[in-house]
């Protein structure tokens, strides 16, 4: 699991512009601390795409300096987030944009190892490698993939990635085999993280210019955190604590800023990799941060020797494994509106990044299930032998049924006496009262009295809390002849 953590945290440092130690510490730092009192056992953290491509505009304008106290920041708004325990909210994401999620995670994973596939050309510019450079880069990565894919049908005791990189690195050793490894990237080595407050001025200006972006990596943290927290739970069929995982996300990237990290969350590719090699409680993600600390110290020529392509071999199979390729069975089978909103996901995690993608699926999920409910607003009327108009409402009364609601009704040819039944429906908001206000008047206007009956208990104190918001109070100003009655069963 730590060997799959070198490349990533080191090619991630390269993105935002820093060294690749600052992305290995925090590689360390994250995954440490979020192993230790994170909110799901066997989670994977560390340094992330998702948060590389924020900070770089920030470390090209001002410095690392100036990242290491957004990260600080950045972990302060993530425990506020738990100790308010608003990571409950992720449970508003719908079904649809977790896949959509998955699907787009996975192809952006995949897209990032194509980048191993090419080399700095004469003129500086990045070329794809051809010829036997090439046929040799994908049989190793195929050789990676195929152990992986067999070793658990012959025994589950060691972990297939790690036989896979441990038999391909011993070929190219062995052989001499001309391919790129670790150490090409960057050198690993370094020593013990040490403690150091950011070097920027404590002015407001500092404050100005590190806030939207503590904003946005803390909510691009959380939001890729929490959903992999879910994506676990899922497939090893537990519970996980969300607001736990805010906490030990925010402490970690506090710590993580004073000790020379760029910061993280948590990484669905490790997570999966760990996971499918069986590894679900904390002593697992201790290990592997504890073994990248260890890489660091001592065997960093050692790890720089293994060949990119065992590692890229590594996450092509967690492209595999994290697809959801049932999504293509049933994306027929589901209502339209669902699938859009799972390839819109998909698309957007790819050519933008994973917080924006979620954000824009919740709200077209949202916007969506407001349409579908809109429209189950209907009514079945009745005349009582008193001569009495009931009208019987069925549907939510809320700002996406109000037109519905205003079209129900007849206040010219209605009978003078008039009554509205709310059984069956429930005034949300402000929308649904402003709208039984506007009735209240075109049934006052015609001369005729309304009633309302059946309301709820809740929908009769919203009712009430909104008597200064509306124009009208349906409930009690009598001078426009509307009158509330309920039932005593439906009062108590």
């Amino acid at each position: 699991m730590a060997l799959a953590l070198v490349p990533e945290a080191v090619a991630f440092a390269f993105v935002a512009g820093v060294h690749p130690l600052v992305g290995l510490y925090a590689a360390f730092l994250v995954g440490l601390i979020t192993a230790l009192i994170g909110g799901r056992p066997g989670m994977i953290s560390g340094a992330t795409g998702a948060l590389a491509v924020v900070m770089v505009s920030l470390v090209a304008s001002h410095g690392v300096e100036y990242l290491f106290a957004a990260v600080v920041l950045m972990g302060i708004f993530q425990i506020l987030a738990g100790v308010f325990k608003l990571g409950k909210f992720i449970r508003m994401v719908p079904h649809p944009v977790m896949l959509g999620f998955v699907n787009g995670l996975a192809i952006v994973i995949f897209l990032a190892q194509l980048g191993q596939f090419k080399i700095a050309g004469a003129d500086g510019q990045l070329e794809w490698i051809t010829g036997q450079s090439l046929y040799m880069m994908l049989g190793l990565v195929g050789l990676t993939m195929g152990i992986i894919f067999f070793m658990p049908k012959l025994t589950k005791v060691v972990p297939a990635p790690l036989v896979g990189i441990g038999v391909v690195s011993f070929l190219v050793i062995g052989l001499q085999l001309d391919v790129r490894t670790v150490g090409d990237l960057a050198s690993i080595s370094g020593g013990l993280p040490t403690f150091h407050i950011p070097m920027v001025p404590l002015t407001l200006e500092t404050l100005w210019v590190i806030l939207p972006y503590s904003l946005i990596l803390a909510a691009i943290g959380l939001i890729e955190s929490l959903l992999t927290l879910n994506l676990v739970c899922e497939i090893t069929d537990t519970k996980g604590g969300a607001s736990k995982e805010c906490v030990a996300q925010g402490v970690a990237n506090t710590v993580t800023g004073f000790f020379g990290g760029m910061g993280g969350c948590a990484m669905i590719g490790q997570s999966m990799i760990n996971v499918s090699s069986g590894g679900r409680q904390r002593l697992s993600g201790i290990s592997a941060a504890l073994f990248l600390l260890c890489f660091i110290l001592f065997a960093s020529p050692l790890i720089e020797q293994i060949p990119l392509a065992a590692l890229v071999g590594v996450m092509f199979m967690v492209v595999i494994g994290t697809f959801a390729w049932s999504s293509f069975r049933i994306i027929n089978k589901i209502p339209r509106s669902d699938a859009f909103v799972l390839v819109l996901v998909s698309g957007v995690t790819v050519v933008s990044d994973l917080a924006v993608a979620v954000i824009v699926g919740v709200i077209v999920a949202a916007l969506v299930y407001a349409w579908e409910t809109a429209k189950k607003m209907h009514v079945t009327t009745h005349v009582t032998p008193d001569g009495t108009k009931v009208y019987q409402l069925e549907g939510p009364l809320f700002f996406g049924s109000v037109t519905s609601f205003q079209n129900l009704f007849d206040p010219r040819n209605d009978p003078d006496d008039v009554v509205i039944d709310f059984q069956n429906s429930r005034v949300v908001d402000h929308s649904g009262l402003q709208a039984i206000d506007s009735l209240a008047i075109k049934y006052n206007n015609a001369g005729k009295q309304l009633h309302l009956r059946h309301l709820s208990a809740d929908c009769r104190k919203l009712l009430h809390n909104a008597r200064n918001m509306v124009e009208i109070s349906v409930l009690e100003d009598p001078k426009y002849g509307v009158a509330a009655d309920y039932d005593t069963k439906f009062a108590e």
